[in-house]
């Protein structure tokens, strides 16, 4: 009876979603992964951020030579050159090929990174000490080495994950696509509740515990991550099997397609690279207050513009395919509104709210680490915007499968923002002037690429009801400024809030109104996206009133 539940559950969780009730499922996946990913930060933070900095800064810096081969090996380069390529069989019958393409670029990709973590481990000394963080001390040092030798099996563990999950979301299943990250999460936040103090078993003491119980942890979370990625596979019907068919056209298609977009993503990470590299020469702590500052950045980036511009994209493939680039322009451009739409408000009250913000991944007070961080979330603001619409900008050329266009805009972004971050460094700007130049180089970024997506379509894609309708939507988001500006001085931030029971209540009222300003403004400047709120809210208040 209990499997014929579990099938069952499965099953649902299994069905092929809309685009609107995809949105909504990883719009709330990451919701919840990032509600999961504040509190595993706020248990971090209160256990070292103040009393280890240095340790917190070597468990940082452990992330960034794995992270680095994950992303330019698999990550976003696979799903935007894998799922048009698989739709494309799916859509000829050909499910053999869909097949055979999937499995052989799992086996491919799990030979790659195996190969690859056990070089991490090999080699990492000399990355971390030359490359990674030169400015931590040697006990710092010699922690992230460690640590770097554990957390490097994650892109052999992610990248099996990715493909399966690549395929569930080329069909149109989405829930444990959405929700496998948040259990990468949950792994951690055991590390650091249950192996920091040391694991014991009989009796004996097996691993001594500290901040290295945390990376065990990361690799838990990669675990069972993959493990739910492969409850997603239930009844889909994939034939795997153990070799590589190099003469599958699918495959070879999607390797010629993969080096541009690989290419692309690692100059992403080139930047991060860089940063933790200076970071590093500002001081203990200021690796980690960087690097929460920017994840603070990038959750409304993975709930605006990665949610909505994943949901549209096999759409978008679908319309290309079948040759309607009248129906793609307007499917773009619906979600490049909804983007903006979105994303303008939640930058602005990011900005204001960025103490709110930032006391809820630390409750170790108004130190001058919460201080770091606040600042230079400030900077990064811009940048939720920027990277919100790069998303879907960036996917408008994914559709058409072209990887290689993205990628020299990128490499001409990144180069950008990289000597933005050098010269501000020399300079004496500090942690600060890392997150501006990332802002820098994120608006230059999106400009370039929305020009050239303009100019490819003869300027039908971006029509002048779309231009005026950015105009109201920004005269919108001038009046929130105003209404977030104001709220913050009247409900301020005071130096002993660190408990979230005040501190939430505080952001929550900021941004209720705040928002609530934004969808009056909206509605009276007649912009559509806030329309559907209003019925919906109408709705419910007069249900019953005949």
């Amino acid at each position: 009876m209990r499997h014929f539940k579990f099938k069952s559950v499965v099953k649902l969780a299994n069905m092929k979603l809309s685009i609107k009730s995809a949105a909504i499922v990883l719009a709330s996946s990451t919701l919840v992964s990032a509600l999961l990913g504040l509190f595993r930060d706020r248990l971090l933070n209160s256990y070292y951020l103040g009393t280890y900095p240095t340790g917190i800064d070597a468990y940082t810096a452990a992330f960034t030579i794995p992270d680095f081969m994950f992303f330019i090996l698999t990550s976003g380069a696979l799903s935007v050159s894998f799922i048009p390529v698989f739709n494309q069989r799916l859509a000829a019958g050909n499910k053999k090929s869909a097949w055979e393409l999937s499995s052989s670029l799992i086996n491919l990709l799990a030979i790659l990174t195996f190969v690859t973590s056990l070089l991490i481990m090999i080699f990492a000394d000399p990355l971390i000490r030359y490359i990674v963080s030169p400015g931590l001390d040697e006990s710092g040092m010699i922690l992230a080495i460690n640590m770097t030798r554990v957390i490097a099996i994650n892109p052999f563990l992610f990248s099996i994950a990715t493909v399966i999950t690549s395929i569930q979301q080329a069909v149109g299943r989405f829930v444990f696509y959405a929700f496998a990250p948040a259990i990468y999460n949950i792994g951690i936040i055991i590390g650091i509740t249950c192996f920091t103090g040391g694991i014991n078993i009989f009796g004996v003491q097996i691993f001594e515990g500290g901040i290295m119980g945390v990376a065990l942890g990361v690799i838990l979370g990669a675990i069972m991550q993959l493990i739910v990625a492969l409850i997603g596979l239930f009844g889909l019907g994939m034939d795997y099997n153990f070799k590589i068919n190099w003469k599958n056209q699918g495959f070879r298609s999607i390797l010629r397609l993969l080096p541009a977009r690989s290419m692309d993503q690692g100059i992403d990470y080139v930047n991060g690279i860089v940063n933790t590299n200076l970071s590093s020469r500002m001081g203990a702590g200021a690796v980690r207050s960087f690097n929460q500052a920017s994840s603070l950045h990038q959750m409304p980036v993975n709930l605006i513009g990665v949610a909505i511009s994943t949901a549209f994209f096999p759409k978008l493939t679908e319309e290309l395919g079948n040759g309607d680039k009248g129906e793609f322009n307007s499917t773009f451009r619906q979600a490049l509104r909804t983007i903006i739409w979105i994303a303008l408000p939640v930058s602005i009250i990011a900005f204001f709210g960025r103490g709110y913000v930032t006391s809820f991944i630390s409750n170790i007070g108004n130190n001058d680490s919460n201080g770091t961080i606040a600042s230079v979330l400030g900077t990064l603001c811009i940048a939720i915007f920027a990277r919100s619409v790069f998303h879907i900008a960036s996917r408008g050329f994914y559709a058409y499968q072209d990887t290689k266009t993205p990628f020299i805009i990128s490499i001409f972004a990144i180069g950008l923002t990289i000597g933005l971050s050098v010269w501000f460094y020399l300079i004496g700007w500090g942690v600060d002037g890392l997150g501006l130049a990332q802002s820098i180089g994120a608006i230059v970024e999106i400009i370039i690429l929305l020009y050239i997506l303009q100019h490819r379509s003869k300027r039908e894609l971006l029509d002048k009801a779309f231009w005026r309708a950015i105009l109201r939507m920004i005269f919108a988001t001038a009046i929130t400024a105003c209404v977030a500006f104001s709220m913050t001085k009247f409900i301020p931030l005071m130096a002993t809030d660190s408990s979230l029971v005040i501190t939430i209540p505080k952001f929550l009222l900021i941004s209720g109104i705040s928002f609530a300003a934004y969808l009056v403004a909206s509605y009276f400047l007649d912009l559509k996206e806030a329309k559907p709120i209003f019925r919906y809210i109408k709705k419910a208040l007069f249900r019953n009133v005949k």
